[in-house]
């Protein structure tokens, strides 16, 4: 099956039985996405981490579903995030490779539909909180793409990003426009996020509301409030990573506050694989950030609903940063134009545990990194993976997570079937592209 297509959606029946823990007046679920920055697949308990506790995150796997085979499409910031915002891929609008500076005059064209423009059409207030990314000249900025509000600091906290400000003080932290604080302090900005989230939260807890939380940990420079430092044992790393635990923990109890957590779906994830000659781990995975391999594009990801989504439950299925829009669509009871081409599928049937759910094992995924002689690219077909070098390399994902066997020498016929098939994926992407049809 394709998974390039035009998308119209209905409410799902799933969603319906879906009512808040007293018997009130049936509501549309409430959606949060936490978005971690460069986080490993092997930095969560849930996920094999030994060196570092992670018993919020633990408790949310075991209340909800854990996914072990959930991928990003390009292991860098800005193209990740453009996909998981849209549902589409980041060449579709030009941002396919490389991050956006401070400076950038372009970035997400307004006319992309993104998921805050997805939730307020359903009649939700939505809320950005964090890190932006995809642009930031005035009229593409969070408030520009969907979001009723939004706090915090749009760009890395980085010396290439903060070079840029110096002159004026330092990284802003932004309500909205307007600048609220300067410098951005890494070791507060957690905790800030975390407060900013909850007040979000209680101030919304009578309408339906979608909270976008896009955490700047554990990025580079990464830093931690003073009550975590020295509480890990894989150093000021894993402090950090607590301290997005305990964050997410402190979320999940105020929706059981306000007896919110049956009405709740939320999703943790990262955009990408952990940075390189850093703490951060893949795990079993090989390869980090800046790589195609499965280090760089698999990422921790926990879906939790109490009573929706099935508890105790792992999910091998493999999915997409491109499969969470149409999705969240389908759950918010969205209506998305005809016209909108689509990259993922919608997961909702598979996420709620539901019998006879349709496999999305065959799909495919086509990942990029870099330009030139730089260019890394890696294409998917359900559990195989071909790296497009010279020669090319073949692994089956099925039997080696970890990408260690070469079998391209050992299976031509495979790999020559898989070229085709990225051939004629490619065909139909580009024929999808305005002014090409």
């Amino acid at each position: 099956m394709s998974c390039m297509f035009r998308y119209s959606v209905c409410l799902c029946a799933l969603v319906l039985v879906a009512l808040p823990a007293d018997g009130a007046e049936s509501r549309k679920p409430n959606i949060i996405v936490i978005f971690c920055d460069d986080l490993g697949y092997g930095d969560l308990g849930c996920y094999g981490a030994a060196d570092i506790r992670t018993p919020h995150l633990d408790r949310m796997a075991k209340e909800g579903m854990l996914l072990t085979d959930f991928s990003m499409v390009a292991p860098l910031c800005t193209p990740s995030r453009a996909a998981f915002m849209t549902g589409r891929y980041p060449g579709r609008m030009g941002l396919a490779t490389g991050v956006l500076r401070p400076n950038a005059k372009t970035g997400m064209p307004v006319e992309e539909i993104t998921l805050g423009e997805v939730a307020k059409s359903a009649g939700y207030v939505s809320g950005l909180i964090g890190k932006w990314h995809l642009g930031f000249i005035p009229g593409i900025r969070p408030l520009d793409q969907g979001f009723d509000s939004y706090f915090g600091v749009l760009h890395n906290l980085d010396h290439y990003e903060t070079v840029f400000f110096e002159s004026e003080g330092g990284m802003p932290v932004l309500r909205g426009d307007t600048v609220v604080e300067r410098p951005a302090d890494p070791s507060r900005i957690t905790s800030l996020y975390t407060e900013e989230a909850l007040r979000f939260i209680d101030h919304h807890r009578n309408e339906p509301f979608f909270l976008f939380i896009s955490h700047q940990m554990p990025h580079l420079p990464f830093d931690a409030s003073p009550a975590f430092k020295g509480r890990s044992h894989r150093g000021l790393y894993g402090d950090v990573v607590e301290e997005l635990d305990d964050s997410t923990g402190q979320i999940l109890d105020r929706l059981r506050t306000h007896a919110l957590q049956q009405n709740t779906l939320v999703l943790f994830t990262s955009d990408n694989g952990p940075e390189r000659n850093t703490p951060g781990s893949a795990g079993p995975l090989r390869g980090t950030k800046h790589t195609v391999f499965e280090g760089g594009l698999r990422v921790p990801c926990l879906a939790w609903w109490p009573e929706t989504i099935p508890a105790d439950r792992r999910c091998e299925e493999f999915l997409t940063a491109l499969d969470v829009l149409p999705t969240l669509a389908r759950i918010c009871g969205a209506e998305l134009p005809d016209s909108l081409v689509l990259d993922g599928l919608d997961a909702t049937q598979l996420l709620c545990g539901e019998k006879g759910a349709d496999s999305h094992n065959e799909r495919t995924l086509h990942a990029v990194y870099g330009l030139n002689k730089n260019r890394l690219e890696s294409f998917r077909s359900g559990s195989w993976k071909l790296h497009l070098t010279q020669p090319p390399q073949l692994y089956d994902l099925a039997n080696d997570i970890g990408e260690q066997e070469n079998l391209a020498t050992a299976m031509p016929d495979h790999v020559h079937k898989m070229q085709e098939q990225l051939r004629r994926w490619q065909q139909e992407f580009d024929a999808s592209l305005p002014g090409r049809n």
